[in-house]
């Protein structure tokens, strides 16, 4: 069993070394499935025959390998609709979606809305519908993605974007970094009482080597510091570690990603 069901019901196939793909079962037949960014075909295809389901549609975040390569090998089982964003880089897309641009699958009983979430990648998106968001690698539990194409300033932007969805929203992110960001987060705000329960919480899940994921909009807000930009204690925490007056939000968002970026617990 995973942590907190969400309105949809999603279970994760694990991928690589921390990947997780997400797989929606379809709300007018649980045996149609939905796969959020298939990195690898492999345990995608296992896991259908396992519960004798068939893949109906495929959703891309972004580009990076880890995401897309397993597209190839599940479309040659089936000619599926994969939709992903506006970026040439991402091969077998048969919609590509600009923000606020709708994924409407009638037939399964599901409609995304694709939110343009630049930082992690320039072109990187989420998909927000029925109480979730799919967002890949910008938004982790406790975390962000590093800036590999995108600026600080569009980073702060993303997730401030995200961190206004409604506070149960679930939030599906891509990588099992829980446990690791929370080690960050507790350095910069040492007092967070929110973080230090959430960290004995993920510490209990993954000693029984079960996901962290999902986790809610409400919760990262109060235990994740990329979130918290405008909290004195981070502000304060970000400050000192650069020795330098921090002007706006950005500015705290940059230091803070660089302090990430470096941190060795």
């Amino acid at each position: 069993m995973y942590n907190n069901p969400s309105p949809l019901r999603v279970r994760p196939v694990r991928a690589f070394a921390d990947n997780y793909i997400w797989l929606i079962e379809a709300p007018s037949d649980p045996l149609r499935i939905v796969a959020v960014d298939p990195g690898d075909a492999a345990p995608v295809l296992a896991d259908l025959e396992r519960h004798g389901a068939s893949l109906a549609a495929i959703l891309l975040t972004h580009h990076h390998a880890d995401h897309i390569g397993g597209v190839a090998a599940l479309r040659a089982r089936g000619d599926v609709p994969v939709f992903g964003p506006d970026d040439a880089r991402i091969p077998d897309l048969t919609r590509r979606l600009g923000d606020g641009e709708d994924v409407v699958l009638d037939s399964l009983g599901l409609r995304f809305t694709a939110l343009h979430v630049p930082g992690h990648t320039l072109s990187h998106i989420a998909f927000h519908g029925h109480g979730t968001v799919f967002c890949g690698d910008t938004l982790f539990s406790a975390g962000c993605g590093r800036l590999f194409e995108g600026t600080p300033s569009q980073m702060s932007a993303s997730l401030g974007r995200l961190g206004e969805l409604p506070p149960e929203t679930r939030v599906y992110a891509g990588h099992e970094y829980t446990a690791a960001n929370l080690r960050f987060a507790l350095e910069v705000e040492r007092d967070n009482a929110a973080a230090d329960a959430y960290r004995t919480r993920v510490a209990q899940l993954r000693a029984e080597d079960q996901p962290t994921l999902p986790s809610t909009i409400g919760l990262e807000n109060r235990v994740n510091p990329f979130l918290r930009c405008n909290e004195p204690a981070v502000r304060a925490a970000v400050a000192a570690r650069g020795g330098l007056a921090l002007e706006d939000t950005v500015a705290v968002f940059a230091g803070l990603r660089a302090w990430k970026d470096g941190f060795r617990p």
